[in-house]
């Protein structure tokens, strides 16, 4: 698997992307890519966005 992206927005649609087609949580997604969850929660914040488990999205 590549390199996640580093561009928060870019993130976003990638983060949105995955959590919509392979995975049922936030917590599953970030257990799999070896992502640390507060960070991408942080970085995700920094762009007006967070995690919502009913949408299972960053919204």
């Amino acid at each position: 698997m590549g390199e996640i992206p580093k561009d928060p927005v870019m993130l976003l649609s990638y983060v949105n992307l995955k959590l919509r087609d392979f995975y049922p949580d936030l917590e599953e997604l970030c257990r799999s890519l070896d992502i640390e969850r507060e960070e991408l929660e942080k970085t995700m914040g920094s762009i007006g966005y967070e995690y919502d488990p009913k949408s299972n999205r960053f919204v």
